[in-house]
């Protein structure tokens, strides 16, 4: 089979990592890739939301299965597109990939459908919005509609920083068109965990909790990133919590889109918080989560390729997902000054030195010049491990970062991922 996977980060590095282990694949095509993606398949130079030239490529190569990654190419509706020329794309469509792209649908569905998530108000105009703050409860939660690359978003302890934020997105227009609606929630308290699905629409498979983390610096401090590592599983989702999750959110969002003329099919991405009241829906993604990937695709065994092909046959019902046993743990490095304005152009260090099977590094924010590899980007690299345990995992990805392995100038990164883990539990069912 020869496949096209779009997008340039560590999650389609890690994505092609594990699919070119499949015996179903001949040939790997990443559009437009990175670095790392180079060494396992062929790098196309096409932007991600060029869909027509996307499609051309795909049609000249007699491509049997494209995967998106981002989602943008989603958001604008590439699936329709492929589908429409009868090429075989895995991923939500334009219509259901709303549940992504936009906030105020998202949360009236689960109004609709009794899928447990934060109250809510939703706001078109400035004065309004600026009206309702003078009133509410604080901490709250406000939310640009559209997409900001996980940044649109902001946990407010005062009605001065709620009114600051408000700002930035209606009037300084910071994100653009995608702030036009903003969603204001209550602030829900308790652990976050990302919970993947593979779903044909009917029936789904359920990936391993994991658990992403968000802010920049340590014990959850600093600015909103992409995301700067993540671990998995999660010890403190036990089976009873995880049916729960199945049981109450994923299967009613997939049925709910049903139900609404927006068959779901592809990866469904429910970021949750563990409050006190059960689990609860933060919001939803429409794709494989980065920087979650890196970490999930060096835990499954299962040949990915084979279930994606169920899934596009609509068969997933007799398939089951199988995860090695142990833990795995990804932490991204990245650029001085990011999420504001990075540097690139640094050189990047001991990439070569690694020989533990068991340690990967993928590519994101990465360019080569005269056989150098030089930082590009935000979110550079991810260092991920796999481990019997979650203390043993965590020992052995850090001792690949810093001056004496993986490392470049002005290097961020957190220090205690996975460390959550290690406070809330330590048993896995």
């Amino acid at each position: 089979m020869k496949i096209l996977i779009i997008g340039s980060g560590g999650r389609e590095h890690a994505l092609g990592w594990k699919i070119k282990q499949s015996p179903l694949v001949d040939k790997i095509y990443f559009a437009p890739g990175n670095p790392g993606t180079k060494e396992i398949g062929e790098n196309i130079s096409i932007e991600v939301t060029d869909i027509q030239k996307l499609l051309k490529f795909a049609k000249s190569k007699k491509i049997d299965l494209t995967i998106v990654g981002p989602e943008t190419p989603l958001v604008i509706g590439i699936v329709d597109v492929f589908k429409k020329e009868k090429m075989k794309i895995f991923g939500p469509s334009k219509k259901a990939s709303q549940i992504e792209g936009s906030k105020t649908f998202s949360k009236q569905l689960m109004k609709k459908y009794k899928i447990p998530t934060a109250k809510y108000n939703i706001f078109n105009n400035f004065s309004e919005a600026k009206g309702y703050l003078q009133k509410t409860k604080y901490p709250l939660v406000i939310k640009a509609d559209g997409l900001c690359m996980g940044k649109g978003v902001a946990v407010c302890k005062n009605k001065k920083e709620a009114e600051k934020f408000l700002g930035e997105l209606m009037i300084n227009k910071t994100f653009g068109e995608s702030a036009k609606k903003i969603v204001i929630e209550e602030c829900l308290y308790g652990q976050e965990v990302s919970f993947m699905v593979i779903t044909d629409g009917k029936d789904f498979l359920s990936l391993l909790p994991s658990q992403d983390h968000k802010r920049l610096t340590d014990n959850n401090q600093g600015p909103n990133t992409g995301g700067m590592g993540a671990y998995t599983p999660v010890p403190f989702v036990d089976n009873k919590l995880l049916k729960q999750i199945e049981k109450e959110i994923v299967a009613p969002t997939i049925k709910a889109m049903a139900k609404e003329d927006c068959l779901y099919q592809g990866v469904l991405y429910p970021g949750l918080i563990l409050t006190k009241d059960g689990p609860k829906v933060l919001e939803y993604n429409c794709r494989f989560g980065d920087p979650e990937t890196q970490p999930l695709m060096m835990s499954l065994e299962s040949d990915l390729i084979e279930i994606i092909l169920a899934q596009q046959k609509g068969k997933l019902k007799n398939k089951k997902l199988i995860f090695k046993k142990g833990f795995s743990i990804g932490v991204v490095l990245a650029s001085a000054g990011y999420p504001e304005k990075y540097t690139k152009g640094d050189m990047i260090h001991g990439l070569g030195k690694i020989n533990d099977n068991d340690v990967k590094v993928f590519h994101a924010g990465t360019k080569e010049l005269d056989k150098k590899t030089l930082t590009n980007g935000g979110r550079v690299l991810s260092v991920t491990a796999t481990g019997s345990n979650l203390e043993e995992t965590i020992k052995k990805v850090y001792q690949y970062i810093g001056k004496k392995s993986v490392y470049f100038k002005g290097m961020q990164f957190r220090k205690d991922i996975g460390k959550n883990g290690l406070i809330f539990g330590n048993n896995y069912d």
